[in-house]
């Protein structure tokens, strides 16, 4: 009997030296990463570093690739420019507010805008790092609400999720302050809903995309906030939603991957996983949906479409909180001890 190869080859495995929380930046030609010692990392597709710089405090969340240049931010409020060919210094202020949400720039990456713990937001023009405009914190519209946190999931008091910018409009969480829509060029509000404890935002066309922790999920029109339509869950949601394969994934209580139809939030798929999902699919060899799983052992599970079936499953023996990058046949994930693991998958046909 011929021996059947594995699914998925090892590519390398490399250590960024501290554990890491970030996620990966996918790259043309590789990944950014930053990790608690404070560093700053580019990897090529070998897993052979480029270049690495030292910000001196922890690097909380994933820096942001704009006008030839990366872009990050320290949990002291220092918030640094690096050129993207070989990591030196272009500008750095100090003293902003502590980066615990990943920043987001415009379409045109002349803009990078921040969101500081207490829920302002700070617009920076990227070539030399001068503030365009900031906006204070709002009053909190709602009090807040008291939820229990279950093993596995985030607990509560957890950066804002990463804003999106669609449509012209910058869309933000901020806790109890609620959610925000702000015009990139000014601030201004544009609208704003009482809507708290969100676990993270995606976009579409003219349409955002919110899960709450609670288990509330609505599609809101990016033009006014108004509900597209509303789903709610029994279960608690652990993980941000993530469009992927014409569905919107997120994970669900206990230990669920849930899949909704973008057009009117009918379930369309659940799959229970083995361990909590706290971070975001993503698709890879076109027909594959890879689900990262927090566990100890780290596992991620190729399901493929359209059924849902397990394609493969292998282990990373560190938990994986973030989202997988690919780059043709090659995965790359980040562990939260702070290494990548890379593989190069090698699917056989559905049996």
């Amino acid at each position: 009997m011929a021996c059947q190869r594995s699914p998925v080859d090892e590519a390398f495995r490399f250590s960024s030296d501290a554990s890491s929380r970030t996620g990966l930046v996918a790259l043309a030609d590789g990944v950014l990463l930053g990790n608690e010692a404070g560093t700053v990392l580019r990897l090529d597709r070998e897993g052979r570093s480029v270049w690495r710089v030292g910000l001196g405090r922890e690097v909380a969340a994933a820096p942001v690739v704009a006008g030839g240049a990366v872009i990050a931010g320290t949990v002291v409020g220092d918030v640094v420019c690096v050129t993207m060919a070989d990591g030196k210094e272009r500008w750095r202020l100090g003293g902003v507010f502590p980066v615990l949400t990943p920043p987001v720039v415009d379409d045109a990456e002349r803009t990078v805008f921040l969101v500081a713990p207490d829920g302002a937001v700070l617009a920076l023009a990227v070539e030399s790092g001068q503030v365009r405009w900031k906006r204070p914190a709002p009053k909190v519209s709602v009090p807040p609400v008291a939820t229990s946190t279950a093993p596995g999931v985030q607990a509560e008091g957890a950066p804002h999720p990463a804003p999106v910018l669609v449509e012209g409009v910058l869309v933000v969480a901020l806790g109890d302050s609620g959610l925000w829509a702000l015009d990139p060029e000014s601030g201004e509000a544009r609208w704003s809903q009482p809507m708290t404890d969100v676990v993270g935002l995606d976009s579409e066309r003219d349409t955002v995309f919110v899960a709450t922790r609670p288990g509330r999920v609505l599609a809101l029109s990016v033009k006014d906030g108004s509900t597209r339509w509303e789903q709610r869950f029994a279960e608690r949601v652990t993980g941000p939603p993530a469009r992927a394969l014409g569905a919107l994934w997120l994970g669900a209580g206990p230990s669920s991957l849930v899949g909704l139809s973008t057009a009117d939030g009918r379930e369309v798929a659940r799959v229970a996983l083995p361990s909590p999902l706290l971070g975001r699919v993503q698709v890879g060899l076109e027909d594959l949906l890879l689900v990262p799983t927090s566990g100890r052992e780290g596992q991620l599970l190729a399901l493929r479409a359209p059924g849902w079936k397990p394609a493969f499953t292998v282990r990373a023996d560190t938990s994986l909180r973030t989202r997988p990058v690919v780059r043709g046949p090659l995965v790359f994930v980040l562990g939260l001890d702070g290494r990548v693991l890379a593989w190069r998958l090698r699917v056989p046909p559905p049996a």
